[in-house]
């Protein structure tokens, strides 16, 4: 399921032009310091998620990463470095850098030591946000491998019968190649619906759907705003883990979030749980953001160009699964995003009206200047 909004008009819209965007995003990167190929590698990320219908982490997010850099909590000229290394295992430290670059760095080297061994794993300590998880995920594919990408974030999700966010929303992608079919994409959050989802609510003036978050006292809320506000303020409230209420096994989606942490942050080395300060922290210290990335060679098991046949099997076994009254169509995970990605990079980008006139802003303050809507 895509963050593409159904319920608001298409004159709230405007259509931007895919590659126009990524350079003018990466201009504006460039602008506040960051090198040219770091500049690149963040606008491509981030506009690949509107691109992807995904308008939860996309362009809409600029001003926070732009903020973060100037008010020097985000470095703009870090490099990676690799801090512990086996053949198929490293640990890299991002140097408090943007978070995307320090992802391309870390998931070519996992893909450099699978291709070596067969499978690389490569964790990142003292990172910031990354942008959508599947993106990194999907670095594998061309080089007949699965992918993986995990992130932990700042606090955001309330465990099962808990008050208070503790761990944050913790992103799963796992990406697969197939043979005439799209590949198999999976990326979601390990609660109900990640933060971005909540400021597009907010940003849209629209109530929550009661079973997404609670405020600070427990009880179920469909005010985004006031959500949002005490998650930041650190005083409670904040969103549910996947599932929802343990009536519905959100104690599953709890825990899933709390592997990523583990992985992530005490495995890498870097924050955890109540220790990560992500993207809309206040304070003054680095985020602490760590992520894990791994890369396993198919033809490590079986031959590729089989396994990518029967992987078309499979995808077409589900997509036939005889459907529901009422429903048109099977999905499999990232069928939506691929047909949202061929129409965008075809006929442009829409972004949200608040969207642009943020846009237009930062234009105006750091440039250069918006003028593509």
């Amino acid at each position: 399921m895509t963050e593409q909004a159904t319920q608001i008009q298409p004159a709230e819209y405007a259509v931007v032009d895919a590659e126009a965007l990524r350079a003018w995003v990466a201009a504006v990167f460039s602008s506040i310091g960051v090198t040219q190929e770091d500049a690149r590698t963040t606008a491509e990320n981030l506009v690949a998620s509107d691109v992807r219908g995904i308008e939860s982490h996309g362009v809409a997010r600029l001003g926070g990463y732009t903020g973060r850099v100037r008010s020097g909590r985000t470095e703009a000229h870090a490099a990676p470095v690799i801090v512990h290394e086996t053949p198929s295992t490293a640990t890299v430290d991002a140097g408090n850098s943007l978070g995307q670059p320090a992802s391309k760095f870390a998931m070519e080297l996992a893909i450099a030591k699978a291709r070596q061994t067969g499978h690389g794993a490569v964790a990142v300590r003292n990172s910031n946000h990354y942008g959508i998880a599947g993106h990194w995920a999907m670095m594998a594919l061309p080089h007949d491998m699965i992918g993986q990408a995990y992130t932990n974030s700042s606090p955001l999700l309330v465990p099962t019968g808990a008050r208070v966010a503790v761990t944050g929303t913790n992103p799963i992608a796992v990406a697969v190649p197939a043979l005439r079919e799209r590949p198999w994409v999976l990326d979601m959050a390990t609660t109900v619906v990640p933060r971005g989802k909540l400021e597009v609510y907010r940003r849209k003036g629209l109530p929550l759907p009661l079973g997404w978050a609670v405020d600070a006292s427990g009880r179920p809320s469909d005010d985004a705003a006031a959500v949002l506000d005490s998650m930041d303020r650190r005083a409670g409230g904040g969103i549910l883990p996947l599932g929802g209420t343990a009536l519905f096994s959100g104690y599953k989606g709890y825990n899933l979030s709390v592997m990523v942490d583990i992985l992530s942050g005490v495995l890498a080395g870097s924050g955890w749980g109540v220790h990560v300060d992500g993207l809309h922290g206040s304070e003054n210290e680095p985020a602490g953001t760590g992520h894990f990335f791994s890369a396993t060679r198919i033809d490590g098991f079986r031959p590729a160009e089989e396994f990518k046949a029967e992987m078309d099997a499979y995808i077409r076994m589900l997509k036939e699964t005889p459907r529901a009254e009422g429903e048109a169509r099977i999905w499999v995970a990232g069928e939506k995003e691929w047909e949202l990605t061929e129409q965008h990079e075809r006929d442009g980008v829409p972004l949200y009206y608040k969207v642009i006139e943020n846009l237009r802003a930062i234009g105006a303050d750091i440039g250069p200047r918006f003028d593509l809507a």
